[in-house]
């Protein structure tokens, strides 16, 4: 197998797992977790396309499978997805959701997992899958599921786990562009419309680090989020710059502003959504003994939610969101930039159930309150329904560097 862009990568990522399924054979998998936002799509596919490039895997046409860890019909939710990926010449029909899983358990003779952005397999994957991992990468706090036999192992904080993957994955990289540069890596592909073979390798270089740049940037927001940013990720930056620069096609266009301008526009573009989809857009759940916990992450203020349906129906519409998911208690958190410029969040909860989810739900404002400085919001019409429910409260969170890397544990901590 020869070098190649990612788009003819995930043809081939994708035939090779249609070709294990029907004789039964083996596949190794790289899959980011379940919200899927677009750190954990990226992280999988830059993943993937290096550790199928090295020399060695070219040699033993060993792939990585990337796993977008959702149904194709949620890619339509992601428009700033939509925006990276026309950055690396990709579709996003053309990725690997888990439509093309199929039933599971896959009819593998054995199948291998590497776990990016998360370091406990979830949902459906982990009821089948999750004594199989051999793999992680993440910047979320440590779990404790992964064992320490996984290489690599690697669970560090930062802004972006995308700047982990590429940190870790620089020194095959570096072989993958040099010794595909120096035996002619191009084997006749032209579909970028450039003609010799550094002009492929750097093209298709380029297209990678933007993948993996625009996660990051979107994760720190610019780079300028103190809060998040840290060394893994100023490296990783200075990296894959460096990669679009010396590229013929990218280099010469290239402005970071611009380019994380165009992403954050795109994701902040939900105009189209119904209350249901906005919810489900950036959507993560866990479970803690019988009860689960669901968190919504919405880059809008709890106002531009509450105008999406009729005055009586908002709460309601969480609650149905909730119910279907079987979920004991669901946060809805807001980040956004409001009109005086000033970044803010917010930070609504409910408890479906007078017992066990109640009491988790109290522990939690007990026990967070002060950490996350959250100050009771004026309770507006909308909100005011929640009265019918064992708990209901919406905060504005003064602790803006608290996002759901942190909420989702205290929660999780208040249910045990």
């Amino acid at each position: 197998m020869s070098r190649m862009s990612i788009r003819t990568f995930l043809v081939t990522a994708k035939r090779h797992l249609e070709q294990a399924i029907q004789s039964k054979g083996t596949a190794s998998f790289v899959v980011g977790n379940e919200s899927a936002d677009l750190d954990s799509i990226t992280c999988a596919l830059v993943y993937g396309y290096l550790a199928s490039s090295t020399a060695q895997a070219r040699h033993d046409n060993h792939v990585v499978i990337p796993v977008t860890n959702i149904p194709t019909a949620d890619l339509f939710l992601r428009p700033e997805l939509t925006a990276l990926l026309r950055h690396a010449g990709v579709k996003p029909d053309e990725l690997i959701t888990l439509d093309d899983l199929g039933d599971l358990p896959l009819p593998l003779s054995k199948a291998d997992w590497t776990l990016v952005d998360h370091n406990a397999l979830t949902g459906p994957l982990a009821r089948h899958y999750g004594s199989s991992i051999t793999a992680v990468i993440d910047h979320h706090d440590e779990e404790n599921a992964v064992s320490s036999a996984a290489s690599p192992r690697i669970i560090e904080k930062c802004g972006s786990c995308n700047s982990l993957v590429v940190n870790h994955l620089r020194s095959s990289w570096d072989d993958i562009s040099s010794t595909s540069t120096s035996i002619g890596a191009a084997n006749a592909q032209s579909s970028d419309g450039v003609i010799d073979d550094e002009a492929y390798t750097s093209t298709w270089d380029a297209q990678i680090a933007k993948l993996a740049l625009g996660s990051v940037l979107i994760d720190t927001h610019n780079m300028t989020d103190e809060s998040k940013v840290k060394d893994h990720d100023r490296k990783a930056v200075r990296y894959l710059e460096a990669r679009i620069n010396i590229s013929h096609k990218y280099g010469k266009d290239y402005d970071r502003k611009t380019f994380f301008d165009e992403i954050d526009g795109a994701k902040k573009e939900l105009d189209g959504l119904s209350l249901t989809d906005v919810l489900r857009k950036d959507y993560k759940q866990w479970t803690e003994g019988d009860q689960t916990v669901g968190i919504a992450a919405v880059v809008k203020p709890m106002a531009y939610l509450q105008a999406k349906v009729k005055k009586d129906e908002f709460v309601q519409t969480l609650v149905d969101f909730a119910e279907e998911r079987k979920l004991q208690l669901f946060a809805v958190m807001t980040a956004f930039t409001s009109d005086s410029r000033d970044f803010e969040r917010q930070l609504l909860l409910i408890a479906l159930d007078c017992g066990d989810a109640k009491k988790a739900g109290e522990k939690f404002v007990k026990q967070a309150s002060d950490q996350l400085k959250l100050e009771e919001s004026e309770v507006n019409e909308a909100i005011s329904d929640g009265s019918k429910l064992p708990l209901c409260k919406l905060w504005n969170q003064k602790n803006l560097g608290a996002s759901r890397k942190r909420v989702g544990p205290l929660l999780r901590e208040a249910m045990r």
